[in-house]
């Protein structure tokens, strides 16, 4: 029961830990792509808004199973 509880915590701590690396490296090659095209500027945050919509969704689905896994046992 105990080893339950220590691996949805860590899942949850690596799927926040994953979510944050990868929209901050999204966010970075976005401002570097608007660096070199200011005139893109609207095609490129829209993009960047939708991958990080996309992210937020697959870290927020493994907050919910390491959650549901605590719940079930």
């Amino acid at each position: 029961m105990e080893l339950a509880y220590l691996g949805a915590s860590i899942g949850a701590g690596l799927g926040v830990i994953g979510a944050g690396l990868g929209i901050g490296s999204l966010a970075s090659s976005a401002m570097e792509g608007i660096a070199r095209q200011p005139e893109a500027v609207g095609d490129i945050r829209t993009n960047m808004i939708i991958a990080a919509a996309l992210i937020e969704g697959v870290a927020l689905l493994a907050e919910i199973i390491c959650v549901l896994v605590v719940v079930t046992k």
